[in-house]
């Protein structure tokens, strides 16, 4: 039976090879030729066939003929290019606040002064208290001899210094604190240190204090800021508002 399978076999192949080379076409039996002419044959009216232009119908209408009525379009990219983001006028900064401070009475006396030529409601000086402050000090002395020998004395033993102002010369100062309490304390710090002739005095009083604030500064008010505040500033610089 494997013998006879195998035979079949044999056979079924030979018979497709012939039939597939058309070895048997006499006979009738035969593939269906594909070739060209065939194709031909079983189209339906092929003279009515008409090859397009890639691109579909943007392509074929762009192919179409020229004439008075195409003008307008071609006109149409110069008026958008002259709106283009890239000819176009660039935004004018938003308005940004900005302030100074804190200045005395005196300093914000000048200030109305120079600020009035400005428009109105551009500015305003707000109340901010000035704190007092303390000092841990050594003074007066009688003669800055006695102050270089002081100093020395203290570079001995590390401890830092520095001029009281004007009001407390010829002195030393040895901290500055925001209330007496702090000021006791550093003071203690300083007896363990060796410190021995320091007291705590006060610096400054609490006095009124005013805060420059201009709300909205745009670009034509910043131009005539600095020629118009700048002076009565007193050495602070404007900063964005907090």
């Amino acid at each position: 039976m494997l013998r006879l399978a195998v035979v079949l076999l044999l056979l079924a192949n030979a018979g497709y090879y012939a039939w597939s080379q058309g070895l048997l076409r006499d006979w009738g039996l035969a593939p269906v030729d594909e070739s060209e002419p065939q194709r031909m044959e079983q189209q339906i009216a092929p003279q009515n066939l008409r090859l397009l232009p890639q691109g579909g119908k943007g392509a074929a209408s762009s192919a179409a003929p020229t004439g008075p009525a195409s003008s307008a379009p071609a006109s149409a990219p110069a008026s958008g290019a002259a709106s283009s983001p890239a000819t176009a006028a660039a935004p004018a900064e938003p308005p940004a606040c900005l302030q100074a401070g804190v200045f005395d009475a005196r300093q914000a006396d000048a200030l109305r002064q120079a600020a009035a030529v400005l428009p109105e409601g551009s500015w305003t000086l707000e109340p901010t208290p000035i704190t007092g402050r303390w000092m841990v000090y050594m003074g007066r002395f009688p003669d800055e001899e006695a102050v270089a020998k002081k100093r020395a004395e203290l570079r001995a033993l590390k401890i830092p210094y520095d001029r009281p102002g004007a009001a407390l010369e010829p002195g030393l100062s040895l901290g500055r604190f925001s209330t007496e309490e702090a000021a006791q304390r550093g003071m203690a710090l300083l007896a363990n240190q060796g410190v021995r002739t320091a007291r705590v005095v006060q610096e400054r009083a609490d006095a009124p204090g005013f805060m420059l604030r201009l709300p909205a500064v745009n670009d034509a008010l910043r131009t005539r800021l600095d020629t118009t505040l700048q002076p009565a500033l007193a050495g602070k610089t404007l900063r964005p508002c907090a």
